[in-house]
This record gives structure tokens, sequence and C-alpha cells, in this order.
């Protein structure tokens, strides 16, 4: 049976969700990941779990070591990645509290590092230019959604997720200015690890949980970080029946 990578972490760590736990600390050729992997079973399903922004929260979005993250997820003998991510909405009708699908993706990032390939090896013939019509997995979507239909969850099946630099939030232009570009979603963490992930040939998908409206929503109070806990929180129990219900449905890479 295949490993599932789990990237996010926040409150999934709990004993009632992850059962038979070991802590596994490991070292990439890219330094270490954001902290000490937990390995264990999630409804039964073997997984590893990793805190993208360590165990206490404490590397902003621009200096996680995404490589260093995937490869050390790869390296546990991964072979699918669900990935949990906090956003805004650009669209007013998704709402905070509510969970959405991506299955398209902007990187608005400036200062990360997108690719394993530093350097090509010689002839033009070994260039390594990874095609990312298709960000997200779209298996593990339907399962995801499959799932979400089941448990009658608040659930939009399409979006596309921007990912800006941070750890600001947008300007009220910014904002605005993403609407007009197509995207749904704004947030600080996907765009590197969906690329990353097609560079090893990984599956990739993300449940994406609406905490606010961005900035561009003028009848809404500016940006706050502890209300956007209070909601994350709200949507920690919904994302964890979700995995508890798609984990096993994953199959083997064909």
């Amino acid at each position: 049976m295949s490993v599932i990578g789990i990237i996010g972490g926040s409150g999934l760590e709990s004993p009632q969700i992850l059962e038979n736990t070991r802590e596994i600390t490991v070292e990439t050729t890219y330094g270490p990941p954001s902290g000490p992997l937990l390995r264990g079973q999630i409804a039964g399903r073997e997984v590893v779990l990793l805190a993208r922004h360590g165990r206490e929260h404490t590397i902003p979005p621009s200096q996680v070591n995404n490589r260093a993250n995937l490869l050390a997820l790869q390296q546990q003998g991964c072979t699918h990645l669900l990935a949990s991510a906090a956003c805004g909405s650009l669209r007013r009708e998704i709402g905070p509290g509510e969970l959405v699908i991506p299955d398209q993706l902007i990187d608005f990032t400036r200062f990360r590092a997108v690719t394993f390939h530093d350097q090509f090896p010689p002839g033009i013939e070994n260039a390594r230019h990874t095609a990312l019509a298709e960000p997200f997995s779209d298996e593990i979507r339907q399962q995801l959604l499959s799932a979400g239909q089941r448990l009658e969850l608040p659930l939009h099946p399409v979006g596309t997720m921007l990912t800006i630099e941070g750890p600001r939030f947008s300007t009220r232009a910014e904002s605005r200015m993403f609407q007009t570009w197509g995207a749904d979603l704004v947030n600080m963490t996907i765009a590197p690890e969906a690329v990353l992930a097609a560079e090893l040939g990984l599956p990739y998908a993300v449940v994406a949980m609406v905490t606010d409206y961005d900035s561009w929503k003028e009848d809404e109070p500016p940006l706050r970080v502890p209300e956007l806990v209070a909601v994350f929180r709200g949507n920690i129990e919904k994302l964890s029946r979700l995995l508890q219900a798609v984990l096993p449905r994953i199959t083997e890479p064909r």
C-alpha cells in the first residue's frame, strides 16, 4: 500500500486523527525540512505528516524550505501528496468557512526556489522543462470531491489559486488586480509545492480552507490574524473528516 504525504500539519497531529505515530528526523541534500516528520495512520492508511511552517508555526511563507520538504516526503516513500492551505477568497460566492478543491494555479511568488533543476546536463536534449498545464492531480481531486459530497461539506469543486509572496496581506488594489487575472483564491504557500511535486512526479492536490475575503471587499473589516485563526480552526474539523473519508480511496500510481 502506498504512503500518502500530508503537508499542512496544524491540528492534524492529534491522537484522534493520527494513530500509531512515530517521529522521524531527516536531512536532505537541500537541508532539513520544516521540522521532524510524523509517520502513522489515518483511517488505516499509512501517512507522513509534515508541518509546513514548523510545529510552532515559526517559519514565514517565503522561508519555507520547499525543496527539502518535498524531497523528505519522497524519501519516506510517499507516492501521493495532499496539502491543506488557508486562503482568502476573491469571489463573493466563496465564503469563509468553506472548502475549495483548486484545479488551477497562478504563481506570483518572486523570491523562492521553485525547481530542483539548478543546472541542466550538457546538451539541449537534456533540458528539464516540466509540463504544468494541469498543476493538480485530477484523480486525487475527484476523490476529494466525492468524499466531500458524501459528507455534505461546504465544498467548491474548482478554483484558481494565486500564490503571493507574503507574509503581508494584499492591498485592495492588488486584491482587485488578482480578480481581473481570473484568480478565485489567494494564499502564500501552494505554488512552490505544486511545481516541485510535478518535478518529482508525485501526484499533488490541495484542500483550500477559506478564512476571509482578502482585501477587495470594502464592506468587510480589515484582515486581522486572530479572526483568521478562529475560522481556520473551525475548518480543521472539516478537513479532518474529509481526510478520513478520502485517504482509503487513493489508489496506487499506475
